[in-house]
């Protein structure tokens, strides 16, 4: 029989004398006789010709073709409607000379049809790495990505990038705030191969993080070749490395952290170490309530209330200090800063589902904090203590002292952050420049805090992408600490005192500034990025698409 003749049933059944089959592998084989049913039509996919539409077949030439040759019904004459633009789709061809992330991300940002295929051959052993090894691979990188709070976005470039780095082309990563999972097809007519991996348990070290990201960038390499056992090997020794900080230093850091706060808030040297024995004891209790396997809200809610205690006992003592300055600087070690600048990150990239279990975690954080402030403000309150909700608004202005105080506050939360000894110097100057911008146009130039704050985190960003490219890391150590010293640690107390003495309407005020403030930070951080990957080359493509657009736009 001819190939004419074998595709001669194909025509009658288009014009409608057979019922129309299933073009898929699980097609029944032509010559293979099955009964026909008497009831309805089988189903067809949307791909099938209509009954009754009379579409001519070629009488010679190949069957079939490929799933990106034009359809047999095409001319350039009675050419279909057109559902692609008339200038066609821009060729991207993505510059090799920029970070792995940016040409990742650019990627993700594309349907699958549009992406252009790996140049470089497979980086792996004669005949390929197998799949499924190489998705566990993923899924292991991702998942430190993600419990080191890396935005989905760029876990899943990161994903994306190993896999292309091994051939798998034709892969989708999915990222939510406890589950990744990866999905990779061969080709149109194979089975697909999905994995998948849950993220149990979160924790914070910017150093493994950055190792992880040189991982990623060595097998994103085309010049680099890294077999799969050499990648296992490697992130083997990530999860075994000790943290680059002892216990003591973290604690001492968490003091001088308070410490450096209280003075941002006006206070003086018996305020500093005031504030700093307190965030210390605070810190030793949650260690001792995480040991004891206690939730995280009530390790927050027991870290709170040291130094709103040592607070209200000045008080108590009529000793002449700002009591304000003292529990306000034991707030700022405990603000979930890093998870929400993630979380806001993560829903502005379109991200939603992760972003609103960020921001509910940020939320039950910032409860145990409250809760724990307030039980000791209710006690001190009953006993006497003259506590001045009004305190807030006789901040002292001193320049080179708050900028000082900004700069160590900065340092000893990148400490607290386990990051690398060679960031630290950068993230400290950023934040120093973070409160001179601050303080210029909140004190010198009289404008609204909240836009003081979102200026001063979009500069953070900015330099936090800038210097991250440079050392072709995450911006995350470069940025999180940063924008310590513009987290709302007076609104939040103030607000809570406020609340305290049965002044729920002003106590209500002031939490929502501190609300504000805090998302003005998160956006600010987000557009300072957005806005230095505008200059970036990143491909030749006409424009830059836009992230988990949901409108034609």
């Amino acid at each position: 029989m001819t190939e004419a003749e074998d595709r001669k049933p194909q025509s009658d059944e288009a014009k409608g004398t057979f019922d129309p089959e299933i073009t898929s592998e699980f097609a029944i084989p032509r010559g293979l006789a099955v009964p026909r049913g008497g009831g309805e039509s089988e189903t067809t996919s949307e791909f099938a010709v209509p009954v009754g539409l009379d579409v001519a077949q070629s009488a010679g030439g190949e069957s079939g073709g490929s799933a990106f040759s034009p359809p047999r019904t095409y001319s350039s004459r009675q050419a279909p409607p057109a559902f692609t633009p008339a200038e066609g789709f821009p060729v991207v061809s993505l510059t090799k000379d920029v970070p792995w992330q940016d040409r990742m991300r650019t990627m993700l940002r594309m349907p699958v049809a549009e992406r252009p295929a790996p140049e470089p051959p497979p980086k792996a052993e004669e005949g390929g790495p197998a799949v499924p090894r190489v998705l566990d691979l993923t899924l292991r990188i991702g998942e430190l990505l993600l419990a080191g709070g890396e935005g989905a976005e760029d876990v899943e470039a990161a994903m994306f990038a190993v896999c292309r780095s091994y051939g798998l082309d034709r892969c989708e990563p999915n990222v939510t705030f406890t589950l990744l999972s990866i999905s990779y097809q061969p080709s149109l007519v194979e089975d697909p191969v999905t994995a998948s991996r849950t993220v149990r348990r979160r924790g914070t070290d910017y150093t493994r993080l950055a190792a992880v990201f040189h991982l990623v960038d060595d097998l994103s390499d085309p010049e680099t070749h890294i077999s799969l056992e050499e990648a296992y090997r490697r992130l083997a020794e990530m999860r075994r490395n000790r943290h680059p900080y002892p216990t003591w230093v973290l604690t001492s850091a968490s003091g001088l952290l308070a410490g450096a706060a209280s003075v941002l808030v006006g206070g003086d040297l018996v305020v500093f170490m005031a504030a700093a024995i307190g965030a210390m004891l605070g810190d030793r209790l949650a260690w001792l309530c995480a040991g004891r396997g206690l939730p995280e809200f009530y390790q927050f809610l027991v870290a709170a209330m040291p130094p709103a205690a040592i607070g209200i006992a000045l008080t108590l003592g009529h000793v002449d200090v700002k009591a304000s300055a003292v529990i306000t600087g034991g707030l700022f070690a405990l603000l979930p800063g890093r998870a929400l600048v993630a979380g806001v990150q993560d829903g502005l990239t379109g991200f939603y589902i992760t972003a609103a279990a960020r921001l509910l975690e940020v939320m039950y954080f910032f409860v145990g904090i409250v809760v724990g402030v307030l039980v000791m403000l209710y006690l001190g309150v009953q006993l006497g203590a003259h506590l001045n909700p009004d305190a807030s608004l006789g901040i002292t202005k001193r320049p080179l002292w708050q900028i000082g105080a900004s700069m160590l506050l900065s340092l000893t939360f990148a400490v607290l952050l386990q990051q690398e000894r060679s960031t630290v110097l950068a993230v400290t100057l950023n934040g120093g420049v973070a409160w001179s911008v601050y303080g210029a146009m909140r004190y010198a130039g009289d404008i609204s805090p909240v836009a003081s704050t979102a200026v001063a985190a979009g500069v953070v960003g900015l330099f936090g992408q800038l210097l991250s490219r440079y050392r072709f890391a995450s911006a995350l150590p470069y940025t999180t600490a940063a924008i310590g010293p513009l987290l709302p640690g007076s609104a939040t107390y103030f607000g809570l005192l406020a609340i305290a003495q049965n002044e729920v309407d002003a106590g209500l005020v002031s939490l929502t500034k501190a609300a504000a403030l805090a998302m003005a930070i998160a956006i600010g951080v987000n557009l300072g990025s957005e806005i230095s990957r505008l200059f970036l080359r990143i491909g030749s493509a006409e424009k830059r698409r836009a992230a988990k657009r949901t409108r034609g736009f």
